[in-house]
């Protein structure tokens, strides 16, 4: 597994590829919480490499978005392969995260929420 980030106004972006599985969840519980530069930041996570999630990688993602819940923003999963949908769905994830198709509409979506107003860098 590969974790890129980048910070934009209101949001820490994480890129993930490759699997999430018991042996690299630790890795991306811990880049969240590195990246995270506020909780009151939203937390968008770029999830197209993403080709495998497991229970433990599930949990990650389930804690920060109870997280950012509590500090009235979300994580965002962008771009999700049908495979990691479907393992959101059938555990009943997907209501605690918000999913997009693509970054642009994440971004859109945490300025409806706070009022912060920017374009994706070229």
């Amino acid at each position: 597994m590969r974790l890129t980030h980048r910070y934009l106004p209101g949001a820490s972006v994480i890129t993930i590829d490759g699997d999430v599985d018991i042996t690299t969840s630790r890795e991306l519980e811990n880049c969240i919480d590195l990246v995270r530069r506020s909780l009151d930041d939203h937390l968008i996570i770029h999830a197209s490499g993403l080709s495998f999630l497991d229970s433990s990688g599930l949990a990650v993602l389930l804690a920060a978005a109870v997280l950012a819940q509590a500090r009235r923003v979300a994580v965002h999963l962008v771009g999700l392969q049908p495979r990691v949908a479907r393992i959101l769905e059938i555990t009943g994830a997907m209501p605690a995260i918000r999913a997009h198709d693509h970054v642009e509409q994440a971004l859109a979506a945490v300025a409806s929420t706070g009022g912060v107003h920017f374009t994706e860098p070229a």
